[in-house]
């Protein structure tokens, strides 16, 4: 009998043209259908729980899939891990109700955004070094700004299908931690682009490029030419995607 299954697992992103299957590029959702459908000898397919664009990292990140073997056991674990390549790690996978779907059913997902100020070669690909002084009240000041919205339009990439601009952002917020600068934003859903933007929107206001209260204008706009550039990829983690089942 078909079950369902939650694959969870990481990535480092450097390698890859984002999640999605995409013609003649790699990407981290082909890699595992195929590592899968050689073990278990049949073509299989996984739904992600959303796409990371090219370069983004993923240090939780959920898909499903189908199987009538029992996938749940440590040693075919081990044994996915031995065929996929080394920037991508599964940690575990969670039997799950058969109507469970990896993107849909996410009740929230979580980014981090990392920013280093003063030169460092272990974080070289891993975090954005930006080495001008950066204002991180102002910066809280905007985040907390944003959290009186939620249409994000001129966050979001153009030309995209999506239906609504809408998403619930819980937290966003900068913090210090050891040798970085970490953005913290979790919210219901995402908008293509939409944490890198939002951070290139707070450099210029940490950068006193533009004053902070600027934020409401920016998001009333809904205009992404009034919004700021769009940050490097190499700085972006998807952290946590939460499901009322696991």
């Amino acid at each position: 009998m078909l079950q369902r299954y939650f694959l969870e697992f990481s990535y480092h992103g450097a390698r890859y043209f984002g999640w999605q299957i995409q013609p003649n590029a790699a990407s981290v959702q082909q890699e595992i259908q195929e590592k899968l459908s050689l073990l278990l000898q049949k073509e299989i397919e996984i739904v992600g729980a959303g796409r990371t664009d090219t370069g983004v990292h993923a240090k939780q990140m959920f898909a499903h899939l189908d199987s009538e073997k029992d996938i749940t056991d440590q040693n075919f674990i081990k044994r996915l891990n031995s065929f996929l390549p080394k920037d991508i790690a599964i940690h575990q996978i969670h039997l799950v109700p058969n109507d469970a779907h990896a993107r849909f059913d996410a009740t929230h997902r979580t980014y981090e955004y990392w920013i280093h100020q003063f030169k460092n070669p272990f974080l070289d690909g891993l975090s954005w070094h930006v080495a001008k002084e950066l204002d991180l009240d102002k910066m809280n000041e905007a985040g907390k700004i944003l959290m009186q919205y939620d249409d994000f339009e001129c966050f979001s990439k153009t030309h995209t299908d999506v239906k609504t601009f809408f998403c619930k952002v819980s937290v966003c917020k900068w913090q210090k931690q050891e040798d970085k600068l970490v953005f913290t934003i979790q919210a219901d859903r995402f908008l293509r682009n939409m944490v890198r933007a939002i951070v290139g929107t707070m450099m210029d206001i940490g950068t006193h490029k533009i004053p902070v209260e600027q934020m409401h204008d920016i998001i009333q706009s809904k205009n992404r030419g009034k919004a700021g550039f769009s940050v490097p990829a190499h700085g972006l983690y998807l952290t946590q995607v939460s499901y009322p089942y696991i």
